[in-house]
């Protein structure tokens, strides 16, 4: 290697002394490995989103929702037969959930949930506030730690006390400077008393709707019979119109006022929906199981209402998983994309050392005369060009980290660079360099020294 030191220092000394040169030459290198690092960062980003999404939905969870039908919907729209039905079904109910889990063997866990949108009370605040019905196995089917306190026990849901479990912003709003433990807060007409506080999540959320996710630190949590009994129960409401006599399907006066005395939010209900409760979830022991126990659930609803498909059962594990899959492809899509800048800047590097070599032809004559065989003069162009390219690399690895962080600050994209990008990036350039400086070197070597010398 010590034979060969002399020509790369001969080729650093020509980089250096057309400093213009080299950097221009450098550009399609350093664009092309920013290019790839940040593209890469974007897709490593989208990943760990997706797979902190997977992880707050659940393992194995499955989704049970209404259909709620549009009170504007007319019989043309919904056909005659399946309205008629309708009126019999009676909505997705507490009975559909206990079905469920005594039924199927293969769930380990379900909760029911209810929501209702009204204020929280404390201290003399008050906001806005999300109140949720819904069982104990709730925290553990959406890995929900508490900071402190307890979720439900037995005899709180069965009895439906009125006890809460709050998200951390909750905590914060109303309680920054106290325990919550033991105080309690006022939602609608009832006071609950806080039993306990989940842990801070502070994942992005930006598709979680897509997927029927809630933002955890800005919910207080209730027992399911707590919310039916003391809040809201569409099921007591749609008997007692029916007993009355009133359209239940098509709303009236009469339906309002008794549903405006069971609810705390009538605004939230519209007459259309005569679901007990807004969602089922449900987890299986196995990811194999989740199709084969989403059909059995479909089918076995479908029976219970009456053939009437006024409910939806989806696998959100199952639905991520693909967009997990779609965004992988992508990414590769954009990984290659921003790799041609890295093939063009190896072609730009090739032209520009092409060009050197015809420049510098007495150059070379003078040193083959002096002594410098065909080897020499390949190591000098060849070093030359990739010097070029391992410090476009060097400076493109830090205008990619650099912009990654600018993706993050201004446009809100988790971004996350990897060592293996880098590293990739950093020996596709390097890479680079030799393939295409090779040519251009080899060609130097080839030439004939007397003609070098008698070049003009």
């Amino acid at each position: 290697m010590r034979k060969y030191f002399h020509d790369v220092v001969i080729a650093m000394e020509s980089i250096l002394a057309n400093k213009l040169k080299s950097v221009l030459t450098a550009l399609g290198i350093i664009f092309g490995v920013a290019s790839v690092i940040s593209m890469l960062a974007i897709g490593n980003g989208a990943q760990q989103e997706i797979l902190e999404q997977i992880k707050m939905v659940g393992v194995n969870n499955i989704m049970v929702t209404p259909i709620v039908q549009d009170t504007g919907d007319s019989d043309e729209e919904n056909g005659n037969g399946q309205r008629e039905r309708g009126r019999f079904s009676r909505g997705l109910t507490l009975l559909d959930a206990e079905a469920i889990k005594t039924t199927i063997p293969s769930v380990t866990r379900m909760s029911p949930e209810i929501a209702l949108n009204s204020h929280a009370v404390y201290g003399g605040k008050r906001e806005q506030a999300k109140l949720i019905g819904v069982s104990s196995d709730y925290f553990e089917l959406f890995n929900l730690p508490l900071e402190s306190g307890t979720v439900f026990n037995e005899h709180q849901e069965e009895n439906g006390l009125a006890v809460a479990v709050i998200g951390a912003n909750i905590k914060t709003r109303f309680f920054p400077d106290v325990n919550p433990i033991g105080k309690y807060i006022k939602f609608g007409h009832v006071w609950l008393q806080v039993i306990g506080v989940i842990e801070r999540t502070n994942v992005s959320v930006s598709a979680f709707e897509n997927v029927g996710i809630n933002v955890y630190n800005d919910n207080i949590y209730i027992p399911t019979k707590t919310m039916l009994m003391r809040y809201n129960n569409r099921a007591i409401v749609r008997r007692d119109a029916a007993r009355s006599g009133v359209n239940i399907m098509g709303g009236g006066r009469g339906f309002m006022q008794i549903r405006s005395m069971v609810s705390t939010n009538p605004s939230q209900n519209t007459s259309s929906n005569y679901h007990q409760l807004d969602k089922i979830v449900v987890q299986v022991a196995e990811t194999e199981q989740l199709s084969p126990t989403a059909e059995l659930i479909g089918r076995m609803l479908l029976r219970r209402h009456s053939q009437v498909k006024d409910f939806e059962v989806t696998v959100p594990e199952l639905l991520l998983k693909q967009q997990q899959r779609t965004r992988e492809i992508f990414n590769i899509v954009l990984g290659a994309i921003a790799s041609i800048s890295l093939i063009v800047g190896g072609i730009g590097i090739m032209n520009i050392m092409f060009a050197s070599v015809m420049e510098r032809i007495k150059e070379i004559g003078t040193r083959q005369a002096i002594g410098a065989t065909r080897i020499d003069i390949i190591v000098q162009f060849l070093s030359e060009a990739v010097l070029i390219s391992v410090s476009g690399g060097l400076i493109g690895v830090i205008l990619g980290i650099i912009l990654s962080n600018l993706i993050t600050h201004f446009a809100d994209i988790l971004t996350i660079v990897s060592f293996s990008s880098v590293l990739i990036a950093f020996f596709v350039s390097a890479s680079v360099g030799v393939i295409f400086g090779y040519s251009p070197a080899k060609r130097a070597a080839e030439k004939d020294p007397i003609e070098s010398l008698r070049y003009e």
